[in-house]
Parts: C-alpha cells; structure tokens; sequence
C-alpha cells in the first residue's frame, strides 16, 4: 500500500485523496434565497446525505471559499433556514454544472436559465420544476466546523425533509418505490467528473 499522513498534505492533496477515493457521492442540487433581497440561489453540492430516517434528516456541507468567506448557498440557510433539495439526472445536468459558478450574491443562477422555478409547499423558496425529484427542507441544525487554528472550515447542517416531490417517470406509485435505472441520478466523481449507476447487485442481508 502507498501511505501518506494527512497532517503532511496539503489541502489541495487532500481533497484529491478524499474525493478520488469517496465515490460516487450523490449530489444535492439546492436552491435557496436571500431573505433581505430575495434572490434566488442555485447551487451542487456533494458532501451530501442521509442522516435520519423516524425525523427525515439529510446532511449537507457547504466548504468555505479560499477566503473562509461563507458561501451564499450556507448563508442563505443560517439567514433563511429553507432549501429545496433536487436531485440530478441527464435532464438536468448540464444546467447544474453552469449553476457551479461563483457568481455575485445579487445575481442568482438561475436568471438566464431555461429552468422553471415553481412555488414550494411548505417553504418560501422556490424549487427546480424540471428536476426529477426533490425535497422541501427546513433548517434542523447547523454547525459550524473548524479547522486546526479553530477558523471556521466549513458549514454544516442538518435539513429536515418536509414535502418530497417525484416525477412520474422514476417512481412507482403502487409501491411506493423510487426507480433507480429510470432515475439515473448523476454522481459526483473526482475533478470534472460524472458518472450514473451502472450494475446493481441484490444481496440479502444477513438476519
């Protein structure tokens, strides 16, 4: 095996090691919104998942910028405390990928966009009508995660599930069940890379 201590690499080495080696993540597409100017943000993020399931609780990190400046995407949900949460198929992807970048916080992604943003239920931030699934959440709890000189590295929160949404095209509605070949969800890899599900093994799981 080929060892590296990670208190010798640096952050870039790092991030090479952790996101070529966790793969593939699943990608939480978010909107949110300013609540003082009410723009509209869009933004990939994929240090995402499940975190709960008798309360429905994801997680989601959001680093921060070079400058430890706090993204608008996190600053919106400590400000705001609601996002949609969308996920990501072919349909979508090349519209996620423009969304990645960092633009002013005055400017929303979405505003040159073919996209349909649409009214939530349960919240006050509008969701992605194209995307094939998604979820509205509220704020359960944030964390503010710090690094070794105790600067704040990252932000983290905990988003409980109040509404989810599915296209009829990757759900069955008789058994409730979500169909992961007619999804076809995007992955995040390592660098500029995407991948889908490929083979899907069934395994009983011991008793």
């Amino acid at each position: 095996m080929i060892h590296y201590s990670a208190k010798n690499l640096t952050t870039q080495q790092n991030y090479k090691f952790l996101t070529g080696s966790i793969i593939p993540r699943p990608i939480a597409w978010i909107t949110t919104k300013d609540p003082d100017t009410q723009v509209v943000n869009a933004a990939p993020f994929s240090y995402f998942n499940v975190v709960a399931k008798d309360l429905p609780l994801i997680s989601l990190s959001i680093n921060r910028t070079s400058n430890a400046q706090m993204k608008d995407s996190a600053r919106n949900l400590v400000n705001h405390k609601e996002a949609v949460v969308h996920i990501v198929n072919d349909q979508v992807l090349l519209e996620m990928n423009q969304t990645a970048a960092s633009l002013p916080a005055s400017v929303g992604e979405l505003e040159d966009s073919a996209l349909t943003l649409i009214p939530s239920h349960s919240i006050n931030v509008p969701a992605i009508n194209e995307a094939p699934i998604r979820m509205e959440t509220k704020l359960h709890q944030y964390i503010p995660i710090k690094g070794l000189n105790e600067a704040i590295v990252s932000d983290l929160f905990i988003l409980e599930v109040m509404d989810y949404y599915f296209s009829p095209d990757v759900f069955d509605p008789q058994k409730e069940y979500i169909l992961p070949l007619a999804l076809s969800p995007i992955a995040r890899l390592a660098g500029e890379s995407y991948s889908h599900i490929g083979t899907i093994l069934d395994i009983k799981r011991p008793k």
